[in-house]
């Protein structure tokens, strides 16, 4: 009788758990375009009622609760449908300056103390490559000048320092060792900014928001998603192109040495970059040539073309490519559809798919349908690319 009701037991702990685990993992906002249908998975008993649905501008938001049977309330959600929205296509390359908060730890090496004897004063602090240090001591370090401040400061007594590892708040110590200089350092490699170029894919004019790149800005050294607290778009002008060959990606180099800010960037995330656009007229951009959106079910196989710049005048061009596969059910990355260029006059100029060419957006059938994201290294006349309505999710979802 015992054996039996251990067995129950763990039978209803188990139910219970994988009950818990799917409510919990029900994102606390969602957002759909309009047409698109609310998915998630069944479970038996789990129902979705709506409390109540306000209006504003083109979004249909509705306050809904999770139960169980429709009796046992277990979690409070929104979402959130976009009616009919627009985008106007843009495919010009612009430039990126992100500002980290706090600085990004990229590196650590031996420093000479005040004794010219080699220290390693990281060596058990418990700090990684990739951590981001958020404060010392409780003050908040800005950028790499405050962090030198605030270690000068320190005149060697160890200091408390608060990072962000992987989206986790850590706590750690190190103490400061004085050079021969009399400063006071950590024997860290660190840095507060990025700057890049890239293409811009649309621009949403309810909103007056842009969209870049279709994939997140990572750090060269530590390749993690760089955690900003704010930045900038600015023009850019095209300075060269390198052909792409197998094994080894072409590239569109740019500059914004001199050139004008145009927008404001709220956030760099796995799906792209985006922000306020100020400036229409720097790109010179007509929203009466906006496009409606195209839900997933929408898109085909087959032809369709991307918008590109490839030299100094920045004037998007339509190419034509072919949409080999299309992976419906992604939502995890941005490799939602295999693309191939099949246009000769791109092949020419880049080999296919380069880098600077990530954000290229893809037009079908007259609809927006997504973005190009990646290259295939072995083979650049194939990349991936992402859905638009993943794009324009980022735009109304709040991190």
């Amino acid at each position: 009788m015992k054996k039996i009701k251990f067995i129950l037991t763990i039978f209803v702990l188990i139910i219970i758990y994988i009950y818990v685990c799917f409510v919990t993992g029900i994102p606390q906002s969602i957002v759909l375009l309009k047409g698109e249908d609310l998915k998630l998975k069944n479970l038996y008993g789990i129902e979705i009622t709506e409390l109540a649905k306000t209006s504003n501008n083109n979004l249909n938001i509705s306050n809904a609760e999770i139960s169980l049977f429709g009796k046992v309330p277990l979690k409070d959600i929104n979402i959130t449908t976009i009616e009919d929205i627009q985008v106007v296509p843009i495919g010009k390359i612009i430039g990126l300056k992100l500002y980290t908060n706090g600085v990004l730890i990229v590196g650590m090496s031996e420093i000479e103390d005040k004794n010219n004897t080699l220290t390693k004063p990281y060596e058990n602090s418990d700090l990684e490559e990739g951590d981001t240090i958020l404060k010392i001591n409780e003050q908040e370090i800005e950028n790499i000048d405050t962090l030198k401040e605030v270690v000068n400061k320190s005149k060697g007594d160890n200091v408390e320092i608060t990072l962000l590892r992987n989206g986790n708040v850590v706590t750690t110590s190190i103490k400061p060792v004085e050079t021969e200089e009399k400063e006071y350092k950590l024997g860290l490699w660190v840095k507060d900014a990025a700057t890049g170029v890239g293409t811009m894919t649309f621009y949403e004019p309810t909103t007056k928001s842009f969209a870049v790149l279709g994939h997140g800005i990572t750090d060269s050294d530590t390749d993690s998603l760089i955690n900003i607290d704010s930045g900038e778009l600015v023009t850019s002008k095209v300075i060269s192109l390198k052909k792409g060959e197998s094994e080894n990606p072409g590239e569109i180099k740019g500059t914004i040495v001199n050139q004008q800010t145009i927008g404001q960037v709220a956030k760099n995330t796995q799906f792209g970059v985006y922000g306020i656009l100020n400036n229409l007229t720097a790109l010179n951009i007509d929203t009466s040539k906006a496009l409606k959106v195209a839900l997933r079910d929408e898109i085909q196989t087959g032809e369709a073309k991307i918008l590109c710049a490839l030299d100094d005048s920045n004037v998007a061009k339509e190419y034509a490519i072919e949409i080999e596969k299309i992976y419906k059910d992604n939502d995890y990355n941005n490799k939602s559809m295999l693309i191939r260029v099949t246009d000769e006059e791109l092949l020419e100029k880049t080999g296919g798919i380069i880098r600077g060419l990530s954000g290229a957006p893809i037009i079908q059938n007259g609809k927006f349908i997504g973005a190009v994201t990646n290259v295939l290294v072995s083979n650049p006349e194939i990349g991936y690319a992402i859905f638009g309505d993943l794009m324009i999710k980022q735009i109304n979802t709040v991190d």
